[in-house]
């Protein structure tokens, strides 16, 4: 847990980043004269250098390893934090916080990745979430500082005080292991087997070896690099479902609210100081619905939380464009806090717990940095598209609107995700990547999945092991879902054969 914690501090510099600019903007408005364009800029500049961090991040995963590249990405957090606190311009700002988005971007890919790869198999649902709390985590701590900082109106030192956690993330980092299966890509064998030792009981850490070998020889044999094994398919097809997951995370308005959250209670007559005040609410639900969320993950699985969480979302969006019909009042003000507030709960406990896990679990091996990369990067293009149109779409149609458009886009989600979404829960990550690919290129498909379901002891819980022959099987739903459906919409036969295969297994503002 330890090393979960260390690693996860990019998850809590993620938060912080992305969440501090709410209140610091109504005194960069002033500071600057910025206009709604110039909100959305400084806001989402941040954004695209974390499309392009995402993209680094993966390659650089791959290339350097995890933990050296957690390093790059901690060294880039402390010199982007200062920098944007010292901006002098607005030119200058929007730069610095490019940079700065470069760490949230490579740190949003390389942390789940790292704790995806690192965690036992039946606490990796939970461990990987944990990175999902530390970002919500890293949310509060923003607005609990804003809070106590506007009162002097300090948004440079809002700004500036995320290079301590970023100090604290390079220097713990520093103690920790790469990833086994990382060494083992390397041909490490040894230090792959002193890592599993820390993570493992020692009676598992040859077979878990073993397991972590046969696919990266399988991978080995194929004899292909990244590019060429996402032309494969089975791999292209999640992929796909991959980047359209990011797509649904970001379209159904979760990071106009982290983003603006004090602008749009200010539209209810809200004052300044006690908007960003109401803010640390939005804030302190979050940390408690991811808390929920990475109880449940592991027990009632991937696409069940995705299809409850969109449809609160919905309702929930539907009824917050309708309190801004409503006469300004300090009631409607905390009516409309409120509805924000049940919004973020139904997303957090449930999508951005999803997706983020699902992203770290769904991707074979060889290509899993770079695919989480890609599909991470479409993540941060649509946050970037959301946060520069916002302020302006707030302006142009109204709160009540915009929420409502929202709205829809959660219900577009739900169809998606219905239709699309993989169940990857229980199995170690070789198992599941082994099935997909037995299932894409033809054989039978498995059948052990329902007679070793019974002897499973604890995945479901979260708190037990997995037997050896519950280790063998594959996912029902990973390919029924990802195989058949991306089958039918692309016309390949491959498609509907790798619906065929078993049930699935485990794997920010």
């Amino acid at each position: 847990m330890a090393i979960a914690a260390i690693a996860a501090l990019g998850g809590a510099l993620f938060g912080y980043d992305t969440g501090v600019v709410s209140g610091a903007l109504p005194f960069m408005e002033q500071h600057f004269g910025l206009t709604s364009f110039g909100e959305g800029v400084i806001t989402s500049a941040l954004l695209i250098g974390a499309a392009f961090g995402s993209l680094a991040g993966g390659r650089m995963s791959d290339a350097l390893g995890r933990r050296n590249s957690l390093l790059w990405a901690g060294a880039v957090f402390i010199g982007g934090a200062v920098a944007v606190a010292l901006a002098p311009t607005v030119a200058f700002m929007t730069v610095a916080r490019f940079v700065l988005g470069l760490a949230v971007g490579s740190a949003s890919v390389i942390t789940p990745l790292y704790l995806s790869e690192i965690a036992p198999a039946h606490i990796r649902g939970r461990l990987v979430s944990f990175n999902s709390l530390m970002i919500v985590s890293g949310q509060l701590l923003a607005y609990l500082v804003n809070a106590v900082l506007a009162h002097w109106e300090a948004w440079r030192w809002m700004l500036g005080l995320a290079a301590l956690p970023a100090v604290a993330l390079f220097l713990g980092v520093l103690f920790l292991p790469d990833t086994p299966r990382w060494y083992i890509s390397r041909g490490r064998r040894d230090e792959a087997a002193a890592v599993l030792r820390r993570t493992l009981p020692a009676d598992d850490v040859p077979d878990e070896l073993h397991r972590i070998e046969q696919a990266r020889n399988l991978e080995s044999d194929a004899q292909r690099g990244a590019w060429q094994e996402l032309q494969l398919p089975w791999v292209r097809r999640l992929l796909l479902v991959g980047i359209g997951l990011a797509i649904v995370q970001q379209i159904t308005g979760v990071n106009a609210v982290i983003y603006f959250a004090p602008k749009i209670l200010a539209t209810t007559g809200l004052g300044t100081n006690a908007a960003i005040t109401a803010t640390i609410a939005v804030g302190a639900v979050s940390v408690v619905a991811t808390a929920i969320g990475m109880s449940l993950i592991d027990r009632v699985g991937r696409r069940p939380m995705l299809l409850w969480g969109l449809s609160g979302m919905t309702v929930s969006l539907a009824l917050l464009g309708a309190a801004f019909h409503l006469p300004h009042s300090t009631a409607v003000s905390y009516l409309v806090l409120a509805l924000m507030v049940l919004y973020m709960g139904f997303m957090q406990a449930t999508l951005n717990t999803g997706v983020w896990l699902l992203l770290a679990e769904m991707f074979p091996l060889k290509v899993r940095g770079l695919a989480m990369g890609a599909a991470v990067f479409v993540m941060w293009l649509v946050n970037f598209g959301v946060a520069l149109c916002f302020p302006m779409l707030l302006d142009a149609v109204g709160a009540a609107v915009t929420f409502w458009l929202f709205s829809a886009m959660c219900v577009l989600s739900l169809v998606f995700c219905k239709r699309y979404a993989p169940e990857t829960k229980g199995l170690a990550l070789e198992d599941l990547e082994h099935e997909l690919r037995r299932s894409a290129e033809g054989a039978a498909p498995s059948t052990a999945v329902a007679d070793t379901a019974a002897t499973r002891t604890g995945t479901d819980t979260g708190t037990g092991t997995v037997t050896d022959a519950a280790s063998t099987t594959g996912g029902h739903a990973v390919g029924g879902t990802v195989g058949g459906t991306a089958g039918d919409t692309t016309g390949e036969t491959t498609g509907n054969t790798a619906g065929s295969g078993g049930r699935g297994r485990t794997g920010g503002n």
